[in-house]
């Protein structure tokens, strides 16, 4: 049985074309990507211990190891920061069955005036099983119609898998679908993590559960939301992380074009909304 972390390593070692590390193509092969020895020899490590790494065999190798490996994977800061997490996960953090405790939903007065500061924009705070904690009412008239805010506590990971309207508010659901599932290997704690997904998971179905073995951050990509009235909307999304004590991130959605700016505009004639906090 794998571990996270040697999935995460086998995962990335196989997206990894041998040339783009000048290693010569040795012919067929029975998988793709980099073989096992190459990075072995790039880890400084045996070909032996990196199988056992790679098939959960080894679950506590030690910080000078994660490192080489993440040296030799050539991993940006994003991705060693999450090979790290699931070394630690894999070493034992998620041990036990002990329901955890909710994470926070409350949010810091100055994360409140921010928010604030930002209006009209559309802006949320959330933590990475996707609640929606607060948001402007610029958000509201984005996602008007598209039932996300909906409910009392709205969650995006739950709305994305569980609502059929999902499908059709986010033009490219499965690249939204990633992000979301992929966002639960990044806390807000392990163990809350783990609760999460094992309480989605009967609901979600494989759709979800399909995407728990994949580890590599997908790719950051525009969003592109159909609204019920103004069409398609072209966003870029800035993610600024809140203070480690938070657990939180803020998001502004920034118009990816002309035509999306100028259909905010025609949505905010409408009756105005207000800045709304979800406890």
């Amino acid at each position: 049985m794998g571990t996270p972390l040697g999935d995460f390593v086998r995962a990335k070692r196989d997206s990894i074309q041998p040339g783009s590390f000048g290693i010569p193509d040795r012919g067929r092969r029975r998988s793709p990507g980099l073989r096992r020895s190459d990075l072995a020899i790039r880890a400084g490590i045996s070909v032996e211990y990196l199988t056992r790494i790679e098939q959960g065999r080894d679950r506590n190798p030690s910080p000078a190891v994660v490192s080489a490996l993440a040296d030799a994977l050539s991993l940006d800061a994003a991705q060693r920061g999450h090979l790290r997490y699931l070394a630690k996960i894999t070493g034992g953090a998620c041990a036990g069955h002990r329901r955890p405790a909710p994470p926070s939903r409350n949010l810091r007065p100055a994360v409140l005036e921010t928010l604030q500061l930002l209006e009209p924009a559309a802006a949320f705070v959330t933590n990475r099983l996707g609640d929606v904690l607060a948001h402007t009412s610029g958000f509201e008239l984005v996602t008007r119609g598209s039932g996300l805010l909906e409910t009392q506590a709205p969650n995006l990971t739950r709305y994305v898998f569980t609502d059929p309207r999902a499908r059709t508010f986010f033009a490219d659901w499965d690249q939204v679908a990633d992000e979301q599932a992929f966002d639960l290997w990044l806390g807000p704690s392990a163990e809350a993590s783990e609760w999460f997904k094992a309480e989605l998971a009967p609901l979600a179905g494989q759709e979800f559960t399909r995407r728990l073995s994949r580890h590599l951050p997908p790719p950051q990509l525009p969003l592109r939301l159909n609204h019920p009235t103004a069409h398609e909307l072209r966003w870029q999304r800035e993610r600024l992380e809140l203070p480690r004590a938070d657990a939180q991130e803020l998001v502004v959605l920034l118009p990816a074009d002309e035509t999306t700016a100028q259909a905010m505009e025609r949505l905010r004639r409408q009756p105005a909304g207000t800045l709304r906090a979800i406890s």
